[in-house]
């Protein structure tokens, strides 16, 4: 499974994007649609990871340097696609100045997240009623 990961707007493939979010955090892990859509897409890069061109996953850097709203179909899971999209979002992130990128993990992601270069910071806390642990990019050791 190859995927190719692209930057694009809200504008030109918001549908696309929030058909896969809405999918994984409205329909798999019960997300009200309003939390979900936070207003910040429009102001934020997104990324859309296509396999043999259909999109499978999306990554979001909003202006202030954190990574969110990572998500990959369920068929599509375990085959690297989330760390590509990761490694995409932190890339822009460091092009866009930000030295340390940072995100918000689901705890049950929290050694995804690890193995790709982030560290946990702070407790844990509720976000739509998930256990979340703020995470920041320390590289790859």
């Amino acid at each position: 499974m190859s995927p190719v990961i692209h930057r694009v707007s809200w504008a030109e493939a918001d549908e696309t994007l929030k058909s896969i979010r809405f999918k994984v955090f409205v329909e798999e892990q019960s997300v009200p649609v309003e939390e979900e859509l936070d207003g910040m897409d429009e102001v934020s890069t997104h990324f859309l990871a296509t396999v043999g061109g259909n999109p499978v996953g999306v990554a979001r850097l909003m202006p202030s340097g954190q990574i969110g709203r990572m998500a990959v179909l369920i068929a599509y899971r375990r085959h690297g696609i989330g760390a590509q999209l990761l490694r995409a979002a932190v890339k822009e992130a460091l092009k866009n100045g930000f030295p340390e990128p940072f995100l918000h993990a689901q705890t049950h992601a929290l050694s995804f997240y690890s193995a790709n270069g982030f560290e946990a910071i702070g407790e844990i806390f509720l976000d739509a009623g998930i256990e979340h642990r703020a995470m920041r990019y320390i590289g790859h050791t």
